[in-house]
C-alpha cells in the first residue's frame, strides 16, 4: 500500500513540463496541489491579473478533465486564496503555504515543475516512508541540466551550505505532515509545529549521500530553454541579486574556456559543464520525442560551444582541478561549522547566568535555547 503523499507544486509558465510532471507524479500521489501564479516581482512574465502567459492554467485544467480519473489534482490560484488582483504576495512563501494548508496526506513532497525522478526511485522512496514513519524530512541531491538534455552543470554552488540550507547539494523536499504543522519558509523549505518552532531537522535523512540501498536523485531540468531561463534574470534582479541576473541573461551567449568555468558564480564558486550519459525519466524521454517531432515548438539553446568545451583537454583538466578545490573548500567550511557549533554549546553549558544577562537579547535567547536542549 502506497503512503499518502501530497505533492505540492508552485508553477508560473511551466511549459513544456506541466503535463509530463503531472503524469509522472500521478501513480504515487494521494493528491497533487498545483499553486499557479506570479508574485509581484514576476509581473514581467505574467498576465495583467497575475497568471502564466504560456497557457499553464489551461493545461492543468485540461489534465484534470482528461487524465485525472481519481480527482487527485487541485488547482489553486491567488484569487482562491484571497488575493483578488491575481498576484501572490511575497516571494514564494505564500504559495508553498497555500498547498501546505490544503494538504491531507501523511507526507508533503515539495516539487518544482521542472523536477523529475526515475519511477524506480519513486517506488523506493515510497517503500522507505512506509518502513521509516519516524522520519520528518528527506533530502535529495540532484542532477542539474544546463543548455540541453545531455549536459550537467557541476561545481561549488551545489555543495554549498548556503544554497538550499543543507550542505553538499542536498535539497529539502519531503516532509512528515500532520494537522497542526505549518510551512514556515520556502528558502530553504522549513516546517514548524503549532508554535512556529522549526522541526525540519528532526530525524532527517538523505537518500543520496546515505542511500540505504537506494541512491535517489532529483533530475532538475532548470536551465534548458531560453524562454525558461532568460526571464529569470529580471526576477532575481528584482530581488536585488544582480550577479545572478547576469548569469541568466548570458545563457544564450557563446561560452569560452573562461566563462565555461563560471556557469554559476554564487558565493564565489566555480561551476562548469560535463556530459550526462545516464538515463532520463521516461516522461522526459517522451518530452524529448515530442520536441523532435514538432508536437512541442519551443526553441532550444545552440550547443556547439558546449561541445567544443567538452572536447577541450584543457577544459577537462581545469575542471578536474577545480573540483578538488571546491571539495576542499567545502570540507573546510564544514569543519568551521562543527567547531563553531561545539564552541557555542560549551559557552551555553558553562557561561554563568550573571554574564549571560549582559549579552544582547538575541544572544541570550539563542544560548538559553541551546542550554535547554542540553539538559
Amino acid at each position: 500500500m502506497l503512503p499518502k503523499i501530497t505533492f505540492g507544486l508552485i508553477v508560473l509558465n511551466g511549459e513544456p513540463f506541466t503535463r509530463y510532471n503531472l503524469r509522472a507524479l500521478y501513480p504515487y500521489a494521494h493528491e497533487i496541489i498545483v499553486v499557479e501564479g506570479a508574485s509581484p516581482k514576476a509581473a514581467h512574465v505574467a498576465t495583467a491579473d497575475g497568471h502564466s502567459i504560456d497557457g499553464t492554467v489551461d493545461i492543468v485544467r485540461r489534465f484534470m478533465a482528461d487524465e485525472d480519473p481519481e480527482h487527485k489534482i487541485i488547482l489553486v490560484t491567488a484569487e482562491d486564496d484571497g488575493h483578488p488582483n491575481g498576484f501572490w504576495p511575497g516571494e514564494k512563501d505564500q504559495q508553498s503555504q497555500a498547498y501546505a494548508r490544503r494538504a491531507t496526506g501523511d507526507w508533503l513532497w515539495q516539487i518544482d515543475i521542472d523536477e523529475f525522478y526515475l519511477p524506480e526511485d519513486m517506488q523506493n522512496v515510497c517503500g522507505f516512508l512506509a518502513s521509516h514513519p519516524q522520519t520528518t524530512c528527506l533530502t535529495f541531491n540532484a542532477y542539474h541540466f544546463w543548455g540541453g538534455f545531455d549536459y550537467l552543470v557541476e561545481g561549488g554552488l551545489f555543495i554549498n551550505h548556503n544554497f538550499q540550507g543543507e550542505p553538499w547539494g542536498a535539497y529539502r523536499r519531503l516532509f512528515r505532515w500532520a494537522p497542526g504543522l505549518q510551512y514556515l519558509t520556502h528558502r530553504p523549505p522549513t516546517l514548524g509545529d503549532a508554535t512556529g518552532n522549526d522541526i525540519t531537522a528532526r530525524q532527517k535523512r538523505n537518500l543520496t549521500r546515505h542511500p540505504y540501498g537506494m541512491p535517489v536523485r532529483m533530475y532538475h531540468y532548470t536551465n534548458l530553454f531560453p524562454k525558461q531561463v532568460i526571464p529569470k534574470g529580471a526576477y532575481y534582479a528584482g530581488l536585488g541579486q544582480k550577479d545572478v541576473r547576469q548569469k541568466f541573461e548570458r545563457f544564450d551567449t557563446q561560452l569560452d574556456e573562461q566563462s565555461g568555468l563560471r556557469i554559476y558564480s554564487h558565493y564565489g564558486t566555480y561551476n562548469w559543464l560535463q556530459r550526462f550519459d545516464g538515463q532520463h525519466p521516461p516522461v522526459i524521454e517522451h518530452l524529448r520525442a515530442d520536441l523532435k517531432t514538432g508536437q512541442i515548438a519551443i526553441p532550444m539553446r545552440q550547443t556547439n560551444d558546449i561541445e567544443q568545451l567538452l572536447a577541450s583537454q584543457t577544459y577537462r583538466r581545469t575542471t578536474a582541478f577545480l573540483q578538488q578545490i571546491e571539495l576542499l573548500r567545502e570540507h573546510y567550511r564544514t569543519i568551521q561549522r562543527i567547531v563553531r557549533r561545539f564552541a557555542t554549546r560549551q559557552v551555553a553549558r558553562f557561561l554563568p547566568r550573571a554574564i549571560m544577562r549582559r549579552l544582547p537579547v538575541h544572544m541570550q535567547t539563542k544560548l538559553a535555547h541551546i542550554r535547554g536542549t542540553l539538559q
